[in-house]
């Protein structure tokens, strides 16, 4: 029997793995969480150890109010703030306390694929709302909506990445983001805002979320700790209507285990209280905007023409269009057997799509790197389209 794998990431000798959208382990601060751990330890001792509070360590809310104040301007209540174990862990309780088996939920067309995974878990159906380079198309998420509930159908919630999405870097532009505020609130329809890539912007800050263009509303507002500082943590927080928050700290898994996390929570709270995340996030800014630099760069010199993609004004990924004939889960084993990899277009899409697109990550890879696997799939890409004529 071979070696149980330590880590999630794997890497195959010989291939530029562009489909991971994970951060390079030399941008992970192991050093700065190390200090924030001895720290807390230091200062809580057997606290830092114990059962947490339901809804998270009061210190930790207290410091995210804070910290998205000085941010975005409003600092949301504490009866509205919940610590999670990152957006996974509180989608899927989302589900469990807001869906049934058999409900619709409405998701973007193209969406983060993995939420996918989680809505059907849980047995939910799956309504694709279109969208383009400014996000989701508002109306078509309103007739949808309309035209599900004329058949009897319950609709649990939409579900969007509105600013930095994966996989297309799209942000919703202002206007459809009131425009979608007012489509909840008039329709009592929940929104779930997955707010992951928020921070990581390389030009200008992004538009206010959702949950702040709505105070009292049904919007859900997801945030984590996993994308600016790291995934390992498994630590993230959720804005929410106070009377959710508390139906969810009443939940079986909160009564029987504590808050999420505790020890971790814990060590972030400590983070922030030393003011350190701040300077980390602008060096991992730098670092990310170079990488985007070089591989948008790259692309350009080395892909053919009529392949196009969405500008990438912050988070982790570039959405890549090829011609028409290709179909990039297709052409995937190709590109393999030529060095390089990445996530077919169709894996983010809740029906058909995405036959020509596929996802590039430049979040793990150093420029070098990114450069040379730009320069493999359009060599790839040029075969594929030669086999075609």
């Amino acid at each position: 029997m071979g070696a149980l794998p330590e880590i999630q990431l794997h890497l195959r000798p010989g291939i530029i793995e562009l489909g991971w959208g994970h951060l390079d382990p030399d941008l992970l601060p192991a050093d700065l969480v190390a200090a924030a751990a001895g720290r807390a330890l230091s200062e809580h001792g057997a606290d830092a150890l114990a059962y947490g509070a339901e809804q998270g360590p009061g210190r930790l809310i207290t410091r995210v109010q804070a910290r998205l104040e000085r941010l975005e301007g409003v600092a949301p209540p504490a009866d509205q703030v919940m610590i999670t174990g990152g957006i996974s862990q509180a989608l899927a309780m989302l589900c469990t306390l807001l869906s049934r088996s058999g409900d619709v939920v409405l998701v973007e067309a193209p969406t983060y694929h993995l939420a996918l995974r989680i809505f059907q878990d849980h047995g939910l159906r799956l309504v694709s709302v279109p969208g383009d380079a400014r996000g989701l198309h508002v109306e078509a998420a309103g007739a949808l909506l309309q035209m599900l509930r004329a058949h009897n159908e319950r609709v649990a919630f939409l579900y969007l990445t509105p600013t930095f999405s994966n996989p297309t870097g799209a942000i919703l532009a202002p206007e459809r983001r009131q425009a979608l505020v007012e489509l909840a609130a008039r329709e009592g329809l929940t929104v779930i805002e997955d707010d992951a890539y928020a921070e990581l912007w390389y030009e200008a800050p992004p538009p206010p979320p959702l949950y702040h263009l709505a105070p009292g509303g049904p919007i859900i507002r997801l945030g984590t700790f996993s994308k600016s500082l790291a995934p390992g943590l498994r630590l993230g927080w959720m804005l929410a209507d106070p009377d959710l928050v508390r139906r969810c700290c009443r939940s079986g898994m909160l009564d029987s285990g504590g808050g999420v996390n505790h020890f971790t929570a814990t060590i972030i709270a400590t983070l922030l209280e030393q003011g350190r995340l701040d300077s980390h996030v602008a060096r991992l800014r730098e670092a990310l905007r170079a990488r985007r630099n070089a591989l948008l760069a790259a692309l350009a010199l080395h892909l053919p023409t009529g392949c196009t993609w969405h500008p990438v004004l912050g988070g982790y990924f570039v959405w890549v269009r090829l011609p028409p004939a290709l179909d990039t889960l297709a052409m995937l084993p190709l590109a393999e057997t030529g060095g390089v990899a990445y996530l077919p277009g169709r894996r983010f899409y809740a029906d058909s799509g995405g036959q020509n697109y596929l996802r590039l990550a430049f979040s793990l890879l150093a420029p070098a790197e990114l450069e040379e696997g730009a320069r493999r799939l359009g060599a790839v890409v040029r075969r594929a389209l030669k086999v075609m004529v």
